[in-house]
């Protein structure tokens, strides 16, 4: 490799990464632009798990006339709350976001604080026949419940109310005759009754205690099915319960397990929990939950789900074990033609796809789309984690490699711009400029501290001179749950030829971050603004 290697391994340990950069090399040089979902759909008469190997947990799930849709958490990502649909409830696509802006507090902006591991997460999503509304509502930070309405999925969605009470891992029931109630709380689970408006609390009142062997019940979803009242409950993180009244919503409320310790074919994934339930056009029902599979997040399964003589649900598994397969759904086929999963964003129009989400909210004067992306330097600082507008995108799974044009022709002395594989163990590799001299850099162990502050800023193992112009960076990623998977960062002058930078990244698989590794975009300054970069396109491919 040209330029100069900073960090050096040598030894057994520089054979394995040397094996295994091989591995990555031919895999960045044989992309296929097929869809995962799509591919796995269409195996025999069966669908595959994970349904998406996307970074999408605590699960709410429902349909609405033929269409499926799918809520689920983003932290401090914005825009908020993330909405799926499907017409399978195997293949789904990005339609939009329940909050347009994280207004919560100036943290929200990286202005005077940070908001990693906040925002939104575990909240409700519902779809209310008699007005033709969405609903959304979530806690934020544990203090108050804040709803937001649409007449669609897409948008556009408005806060319409913040309630006084943090609905805690909430889940939203639309009963029969029209009243809305929230499931929620952890250990102590409560049922709220909503105005007719759904925007305040005109009652609530403890319906279940978790008993001390089971230790703590949350992730409340609220159903209502053949007259009876049921609240899905997880046990973090191996087991599902489900509470049953026959009484109505307040209870009294008895349990039974529906889940523990259930095993799943994915070597180093957890135990499938804390999901919904949803009915099909024919009657069926399935269940989805989500498993951890750090270092790529939490990732959602599907199983069929049945009802049995005495009103209790079951999953349908084999010896505990959750299939790796099952029939698919027999739903009505849909004309709806969903996009790939993969693929090349040019940035064409002048809003991002939904399936794009910035690091806490942009700035929004320094930034613009519809010709590529341009990325202006919006916060002078040397902090890959205070900088704003640094555009995310979930990685698809197990494998994924991620390649963007750049052009750095305007960048200032200072500027630093690239691709990142981000999360609170970060490393990029990208562009900066000194004197009129440019250089790409790999950088690596840019870390944050248990309070999510930054613990170092990293440093750079390897650097190569460039002239100005476009040049293409890539990173590969291996996100299988586990120890020890690596992501490895290359580069091309003429988007043909890659060499591989740096060493491989071994990725962070703890899981106190809740949100997996992403994708990131950025560009900063270190000594003044001023500076812009244009990334042409953005292409995702799984071997």
């Amino acid at each position: 490799m040209e330029g100069t290697v900073l960090n050096r391994i040598s030894g057994p340990k520089a054979v394995r990464l040397s094996a295994l950069v091989i591995w990555m090399v031919v895999l960045l040089l044989v992309p296929f632009r097929i869809s995962l979902a799509q591919t796995k759909s269409t195996i025999g008469a069966g669908y595959q798990n994970p349904v998406l190997w996307e970074d999408l947990a605590d699960i709410d799930v429902f349909r609405v006339g033929d269409a499926y849709y799918y809520s689920a958490s983003n932290m401090a990502y914005s825009p908020g709350a993330p909405i799926l649909r499907s017409y399978d409830l195997v293949n789904w696509e990005y339609v939009g976001h329940a909050i347009p802006v994280l207004d919560f507090s100036p943290a929200y902006n990286l202005d005077g604080g940070r908001a990693y591991v906040k925002g939104s997460w575990a909240s409700f999503l519902g779809y209310r026949k008699s007005n033709k509304t969405f609903y959304w509502g979530g806690c934020i930070e544990f203090a108050k419940t804040h709803i937001y309405t649409a007449p669609s999925a897409e948008g556009p969605w408005q806060k319409k109310a913040v309630i006084d009470n943090c609905y805690y891992d909430a889940g939203l029931l639309i009963d029969d005759d029209d009243t809305m109630y929230v499931a929620y709380g952890n250990k102590t689970i409560s049922v709220a009754q909503l105005s007719p408006d759904g925007t305040q609390q005109v009652k609530t009142q403890v319906v279940f205690q978790t008993p001390p062997d089971i230790g703590v019940l949350e992730g409340s979803r609220f159903y209502k099915v053949n007259g009876n009242y049921y609240i899905f409950n997880t046990r973090p993180a191996n087991a599902e319960y489900v509470l049953r009244s026959t009484h109505g919503p307040f209870g009294p409320y008895e349990i039974k397990m529906l889940l523990k310790d259930t095993k799943i074919d994915i070597p180093g994934a957890g135990v499938p929990h804390q999901g919904g339930i949803v009915q099909t056009q024919k009657g069926d029902w399935y269940y989805m939950a989500f498993i951890d599979a750090f270092p790529g997040g939490r990732v959602p399964v599907l199983a069929p789900l049945t009802w049995g003589a005495d009103g209790w649900p079951t999953v349908q598994l084999t010896d505990n074990t959750w299939s790796m397969s099952y029939p698919r759904p027999d739903i009505p086929p849909s004309t709806h033609r969903l996009p790939s999963l993969t693929g090349t964003d040019a940035f064409k129009t002048s809003t991002l796809s939904p399936e794009w989400e910035w690091n806490h909210n942009p700035d929004n004067s320094k930034w613009s789309a519809g010709h590529g992306l341009t990325l202006q330097t919006a916060t002078l600082t040397d902090d890959l984690y205070a900088a704003r507008n640094t555009l995310t995108h979930r990685i698809l799974g197990p494998t994924s490699t991620a390649t963007i044009v750049l052009d750095d022709s305007r960048m200032k002395d200072g500027d630093e711009a690239g691709l990142a594989m981000f999360r609170d163990s970060s490393a990029w590799v990208g562009v900066t400029r000194d004197e009129g001299n440019y250089q790409v850099i790999m950088r690596q162990n840019i870390t944050m501290d248990r309070r999510w502050n930054t613990a170092n800023k990293g440093e750079d193992v390897a650097r190569v001179p460039i002239r100005a112009g476009e040049i293409w960076l890539r990173v590969a990623a291996d996100i299988h749950p586990g120890a020890d998977r690596m992501a490895v960062f290359s580069y091309s002058t003429d988007g043909k030829a890659f060499q591989t930078l740096g060493q491989p990244f071994v990725l962070n698989n703890r899981w106190q971050f809740f949100m997996g590794y992403r994708y990131g975009i950025f560009n900063y300054a270190t000594r003044s603004l001023g500076g812009e970069v244009k990334v042409s396109s953005f292409s995702m491919t799984t071997p």
